[in-house]
C-alpha cells in the first residue's frame, strides 16, 4: 500500500527536512497501527549488552519486522518517538544515522525524548511508531 500521508514543513518552523523528518504529517482516513516501543531485545527475549550503535541496529531490525508484519514500508510511518538515555548531541547523532538509513527517505513526524531509564537494564534506546496500514 502506498502511504496517504502529506508531509508539511511550514517556513515559519525550523527546516526539519535536513534532519530527515517532517514538522507535520497528515494521515488521511485509514487504519493506524500503534507499534509498541522496540528495544534491543532479540526474538528470544535476550537483551543486548551492546553499544548504542549496536542497540540502535537491533531496534531498527525490530522496526523492520513490524513493518513487514503490517505489509508496509517506512513511507507509511506517520510518527516516530525515540526515547534515549543520556540524550546528548553526539549520542543522538549515532542513533539518528541508523534511523535515517532505516527511513530510506521517508520523513515522518519525529520526537526525541531523553529518559532516565528504559524497560530493562542496559537499554539505551527505544523507538515506537504510528503507522498507516491498508483498510
Amino acid at each position: 500500500m502506498s502511504a496517504f500521508i502529506d508531509r508539511l514543513n511550514p517556513l515559519a518552523l525550523p527546516d526539519s527536512r535536513r534532519a530527515g523528518y517532517s514538522q507535520i504529517s497528515i494521515a488521511y482516513p485509514g487504519p493506524l497501527a500503534f507499534v509498541s516501543g522496540q528495544v534491543a531485545w532479540h526474538p528470544d527475549g535476550a537483551a543486548a549488552t551492546a553499544s548504542l550503535a549496536e542497540q540502535t541496529s537491533i531496534v531498527v531490525d525490530n522496526l523492520r519486522v513490524a513493518l513487514d508484519a503490517l505489509q508496509v514500508s517506512p513511507d507509511n510511518i506517520v510518527q516516530l518517538r525515540i526515547y534515549m538515555t543520556d540524550l546528548q548531541p553526539e549520542r543522538q547523532e549515532i542513533a539518528m544515522k541508523e534511523i535515517i538509513r532505516f527511513l530510506d527517505g521517508a520523513q515522518p513526524s519525529l520526537t526525541g525524548i531523553g529518559v532516565a531509564a528504559l524497560a530493562g537494564p542496559g537499554l539505551e534506546i527505544e523507538v515506537e511508531m504510528v503507522v498507516q496500514v491498508a483498510a
